[in-house]
């Protein structure tokens, strides 16, 4: 089975692991994005940490779980967004102001939301959790 997309298809696995109240998930793709949005969402306590290892097959990565995932998934397509345009986006993937982050890629990095709007940044959308 080939996958199109692996980081939707692991956001997909994470948020149905949450659904059904598993602690821990095991995802069996690894790329240095998904990597990037997994710290973003660390840092803002919705995932416990997560470790990548080997088994015979090539790279897996267990991601524990924490619980604070309400609902989380990709953008596509990945929509250009300049400073102005981050209220619009936060109306239509967000339940509420303040509440949950998008996650955009800029040239510094994958950012929150707020902390690109703090340092002017546009770039694109890649995924949003809540």
């Amino acid at each position: 089975m080939t996958l199109n997309d692996p980081l939707g298809a692991a956001l997909s696995k994470i948020s149905n692991a949450e659904l059904i109240g598993n602690k821990e998930c095991y995802l069996k793709f690894s790329s240095k994005l998904m990597k990037n949005i997994f710290n973003a969402m660390k840092d803002n306590s919705y995932i416990g940490e997560y470790e990548e290892m080997q088994d015979s097959r090539g790279a897996l990565i267990r991601v524990n779980l924490l619980g604070n995932i309400n609902k989380c998934g990709v953008i596509k397509p990945r929509y250009p967004v300049k400073l102005a345009d981050y209220e619009k986006f936060e109306k239509r993937y967000l339940p509420a102001k303040g509440f949950g982050y998008l996650f955009v890629s800029t040239s510094q990095g994958i950012l929150t939301h707020n902390d690109a709007k703090k340092k002017k940044l546009g770039g694109r959308l890649i995924a949003f959790v809540y």
